[in-house]
């Protein structure tokens, strides 16, 4: 169960002062990493990380939360804009976003991507504050079948957003598949399809093959 004194003591301590600008300014700077495409939140936060050395404990996870945060919503401007994710969460906005902007209304499709973002992480976050003990042990009970079985429905959620073409959504399904099997395998650690090339041990980032 979910301590709500902790939790009150938890708001409090990231809404004081500093706190709170720390997080604002993570926020921003997420954004400008995340509308840039080929920069993902995570590697925002690495590049961030230093400006962080000389805070607090707290103060530094604030805003690291607050660049992390920033730069999943980041990526969704240049979806918008350019048809081109900044981060991979923000694939699925170029389908209604950069329609929106070649209609001239790029600015509606941003704030209603802003408004998404903002209910969206907010309910998230309530999930995981008051449900994460009750997930962590549904999750615990997964084992090969249940994972197999959500890998089959990724892959028919990516044919069903293929609209009328299921085949050209099944045939870019297998083809994101055998792109993602190339680089160091993470249960066993050993290489596949790399032939012999240290390059593509890190296998292929996934902004650049779109």
């Amino acid at each position: 169960m979910v301590d709500l004194g902790l939790l009150l003591k938890g708001f409090a301590t990231v809404l004081s002062g500093y706190n709170l600008l720390a997080l604002v300014l993570g926020s921003f700077m997420g954004i400008i990493v995340g509308a840039i495409p080929g920069l993902t939140a995570t590697m925002g936060i690495a590049l961030l990380v230093p400006f962080t050395f000389g805070m607090s404990p707290i103060t530094g996870i604030v805003m690291l939360l607050g660049i992390y945060t920033g730069g999943i919503y980041g990526g969704g401007i240049a979806s918008i804009l350019i048809k081109t994710p900044g981060t991979p969460a923000a694939v699925a906005t170029t389908f209604d976003g950069y329609p929106m902007a070649q209609k001239g209304m790029a600015g509606k499709a941003i704030g209603m991507a802003t408004i998404a973002s903002g209910i969206g992480g907010t309910f998230t976050a309530l999930c995981l504050t008051f449900f994460a003990p009750i997930l962590a042990s549904f999750a615990l009970r997964f084992s090969a079948p249940e994972y197999f079985a959500l890998a089959v429905f990724g892959l028919s959620v990516v044919v069903s957003l293929a609209g009328r073409s299921p085949l050209k959504g099944l045939i870019s399904g297998a083809l994101g598949l055998l792109i993602a099997m190339v680089g160091l395998d993470p249960m066993g650690g050993f290489p596949r399809f790399t032939f012999g090339r240290i390059e593509l041990t890190g296998g292929f980032s996934f902004v650049p093959m779109l």
